[in-house]
Order: structure tokens, then sequence, then C-alpha cells
């Protein structure tokens, strides 16, 4: 079986583990954020939470995505406080394109996303 094999995805509005993506242009700059649960949240504890976000921009006419972020939640809380995964990312570009955002949750697996830019 192959990785990509194994990357899940689904309607972020019913799966609280896709990464739900709101992408702005302005002025050169696309403005990425990617959230796992947005619409209903993820419970992110020491048992049950997700590990990382990765947001990759594929400029249109061009064969492979480019990573633009990496973000590792090696910190979730403790007690009543917990963190919530969300990141956000600006990169200069005049570029159309798609975003991509992909996460890992330490007991689901890989799920990611994709946008229009």
């Amino acid at each position: 079986m192959k990785l990509t094999e194994t990357v899940q995805t689904a309607d972020w509005k019913a799966e609280k583990h896709v990464p739900v993506l709101h992408v702005e242009k302005a002025d050169g700059l696309l403005k990425i954020k990617a959230q796992v649960g947005e619409e209903i949240e993820h419970p992110n504890t020491l048992e049950h939470h997700i590990a990382w976000i990765k947001v990759f921009f594929k400029p249109e006419g061009s064969k492979f995505p480019i990573e633009v972020g990496s973000y590792n939640f090696s910190a979730h809380g403790e007690e009543e406080i917990f963190s919530k995964p969300m990141v956000e990312v600006e990169i200069k570009t005049e570029k159309s394109g798609e975003v991509y955002a992909l996460s890992y949750c330490n007991i689901h697996g890989l799920w990611e996303n994709s946008v229009e830019a």
C-alpha cells in the first residue's frame, strides 16, 4: 500500500479531522488559515490530538506543490487548558493556484483538503 492511499478526506462540516482552509488574496500576498475542527471541534487532548498540519501551494501551471508551512503541535496543554490546531501563513505571490492542507491525528491518521486560490 502507498502512503497516499492512506490519506483521508471528507466534508469538513461533517468530519472533525479535515483541515478547513480559508484563503484571502491581497496586495501580492496569499493569506492562508488552516484549522482542524472548525465546525466540529477536535478534542485536542494528550490522548487524542492533531500532531501536525502542513500547508502547500501549487501555482497554476506548476507540476508540483510547494510546502509553505509546517507546524508541529508538540505541546497540547493540560488540565482544562488545551491548544486548538489552527495555523496561519502568508506567502508572497501574484499567481493563482491551489492551496492544500494535510493534518495528522494520532488516532485517526492523515487527512487533507484543498481549495482554489
